[in-house]
């Protein structure tokens, strides 16, 4: 292996050595931890500590590191106190998750480094929305993502390179090339002949480079660091190295060649820079054993002090209060400023535009929103009064932007992802199931990102562009979800949505948007998330609903003669539980109605729900009335078969005279 010394002082040369040989002695005390039972799990770094390393000390300690397995050296050079990392592996108070995660999928905000999930592609996304929140506050920052070279084989990589080349993002793309997949050979992942070939393709630069030579490492990011800043740009960077143990301690190594482990072993990137140092002189084999005693007893303390902590203990307050961000909801009345009346889809547009001008780092993004204003033209004239820094086209790629609306989060900006339709938020499900929702509760970095869904049948749409998706979120704890029924709270509560700093899902009804009109207040007002309302009041029954829901149900009693207590949830995490024990206990009879299927439906949690802590109120069974379990038809007599409206009466009728 060979060092160019270049304009290396001596004393960064030493400092380069020790800051390698530490997660090296950390990780060899770790394995051992690991045999007694001390620890649970360990990925192990060994012979790539010179890319992890070298990254965190070409960049400057302000700019974030997106981690992932075999990225110690990215801590420890970040200086990241050793007994909070031993704390963390021990599932201790502590550590960054308080016991909820292990390894290392966990952040340390404090020192600018962003954990990982185990999806491995979704880091990508997030480091390209933290560059571009750099870009758009004109500081001159660098983001650094680390994959793996099986990461490149994910959709998420195609994305955030495509996005970011797209965008001139000022965030760089490391590929740990190790070699294997856990037991995956590169040839089985990949066919062209280098992973930075791939940069062509998305018109960015690429290099290739020895991942086990820190010198080079290091100058390379350095180099492109520096240039970055001056000149905001994403470059893909693949770090040839090599995995020496296994995926993780209990794979082993059994699949490697013998004769490639044996090549890879004389390549280790701190016996080679080691010998170097001592040949050129620039260090004696008593200071290496001086840097050894004195890391060794660095070790040592931060494991007596984890040792100390106690076993972390479960507290049920404590668990579901981190699953939000803390935030006490102030509701803005409206102002005497007059009223006008509003289409559904003009009253998402002006709350829209009133969050817009509340919040200058709130940023737009979305598929033809800019200049075309949307499918469904909410955004039209945005570009116009708020330019196209926050009102951004994007590439047709829903996970990376959901991605990047949360790495824009992570850097204190606010963020709206439009889903052209709710249909396609199955692209971007794992963002916001596994980033989204659950980052909080990991390591209480708050998503302040609000995904608008216009969602609902009843227009002949077909299977793909009908479907009110609600309950595939329902079911996942972390997330907001609203559903307004009215122009009015349509407004006021997307308003409120982008006030909240969790993340909340927003469906609009398609088939709402231009068929009801009210007077709504034309100034800044919010409406109370997680308060139902009343639609109307009766004595006969009760009809829990939402969105489309709510018309059908009006409409229904109304041709009738019955005198229905309609509840609108509008919020359906979280539920009103108040709102719906009272319409129970009043009227004591009950239907659920929604136009998402049944089974598995919000219609199934509430039934549940009542049944079990408001039986002794019931004078008849808990009746559900939902679409039919099918894909949603295009034909129109079909679609009406699909939709619950028409059963809707006969429900009522069979619970009226139960």
């Amino acid at each position: 292996m060979k060092y160019n010394k270049g304009r290396f002082s001596k004393q960064k040369l030493v400092d380069l050595y020790q800051m390698l040989l530490k997660p090296r002695m950390i990780e060899e005390k770790m394995l051992v931890l690991l045999r007694q039972g001390k620890i649970s799990k360990w990925f192990s770094g060994i012979g790539q500590e010179a890319i992890s390393v070298g990254a965190a000390a070409a960049l400057n300690e302000d700019e974030l590191l997106f981690t992932m397995h075999r990225n110690l050296g990215v801590f420890t050079t970040r200086n990241v106190p050793l007994h909070r990392l031993f704390c963390q592996w021990q599932g201790k108070m502590p550590g960054f998750t308080k016991g909820r995660d292990r390894s290392f999928h966990f952040g340390a905000p404090e020192y600018n480094i962003v954990g990982m999930i185990s999806h491995l592609g979704p880091q990508l996304s997030l480091a390209a929305g933290v560059a571009l929140a750099y870009k758009l506050k004109k500081q001159k920052k660098v983001s650094l993502a680390f994959t793996g070279e099986g990461g490149t084989s994910q959709g998420e990589f195609h994305e955030a390179l495509n996005t970011a080349a797209v965008w001139d993002l000022p965030v760089m793309f490391v590929v740990e090339n190790n070699g294997y997949g856990l037991s995956t050979p590169t040839s089985e992942q990949y066919r062209c002949d280098h992973i930075s070939d791939k940069g062509i393709g998305y018109g960015i630069e690429s290099y290739r480079i020895d991942g086990n030579n820190i010198l080079e490492v290091y100058q390379t990011f350095k180099k492109l660091a520096t240039s970055m800043r001056k000149k905001p740009r994403p470059v893909l960077i693949e770090c040839v190295t090599f995995r020496m143990r296994g995926h993780e301690e209990a794979s082993g190594t059994k699949y490697v060649p013998k004769k490639l482990m044996e090549t890879w072993a004389a390549k280790d990137p701190i016996e080679n820079f080691e010998k170097w140092l001592l040949k050129e002189k620039f260090m004696t084999t008593e200071d290496i054993e001086s840097f050894r005693a004195t890391i060794k007893e660095e070790i040592q303390n931060g494991l007596d002090l984890a040792y100390e902590e106690p076993p972390v203990s479960f507290q049920l307050e404590n668990e579901l209060t981190d699953v939000f961000k803390p935030h006490q909801q102030e509701v803005v009345l409206p102002q005497n400023n007059g009223q006008s009346p509003k289409r559904f889809v003009d009253a998402v547009s002006d709350g829209l535009r009133a969050a817009m001008e509340k919040h200058d780092n709130l940023v737009l993004m979305g598929q033809d929103i800019a200049d075309y204003g949307g499918v469904f033209k909410v955004t039209e004239n945005f570009t116009r009064d708020f330019g196209q820094d926050r009102v951004r086209n994007t590439p047709l790629c829903e996970s990376a932007i959901l991605g990047i609306g949360l790495g824009l989060s992570i850097e204190h900006h606010k963020a709206m992802v439009e889903m052209q339709f709710a249909d396609f938020v199955t692209c971007g499900f794992n963002q916001i199931i596994n980033n989204l929702a659950k980052l909080h509760y990991r390591w209480q970095q708050a998503a302040d990102v609000v995904v608008r869904m216009p969602s609902g049948g009843g227009v002949g749409a077909g299977p793909f562009h009908s479907q009110t998706n609600e309950a595939w979120f329902f079911h996942t704890p972390g997330l907001k979800i609203l559903y307004p029924s009215n122009p009015y709270d349509a407004k006021g509560m997307l308003i409120a949505a982008f006030e909240d700093p969790n993340p909340v899902i927003f469906f609009e009804h398609k088939g709402l948007y231009r068929s009801i009109t009210d007077e709504i207040p034309d100034g800044y007002y919010t409406v109370e998330i997680g308060k139902a309302q009343l639609a109307a009041e009766g004595e006969d029954l009760s009809i829990i609903t939402y969105g489309m829901g709510v018309h059908w149900a009006l409409e229904a009693t109304q041709e009738m003669g019955i005198n229905a207590d309609i509840l609108d949830l509008r919020t359906l995490s979280p539920l009103d539980y108040e709102a719906i024990e009272q319409t129970v206990k009043k009227t004591n009879k009950v239907i659920l109605l929604h136009e998402d299927t049944m089974v598995g439906g919000v219609g199934a949690e509430l039934s549940a729900y009542i049944s079990e802590h408001l039986f002794e109120h019931l004078d008849g069974p808990v009746v559900r009335v939902a679409s039919l379990d099918t894909p949603v038809p295009f034909a129109k007599a079909l679609e009406a078969g699909f939709l619950p409206k028409d059963r809707l009466r006969v429900k009522m009728n069979d619970l009226l005279a139960y």
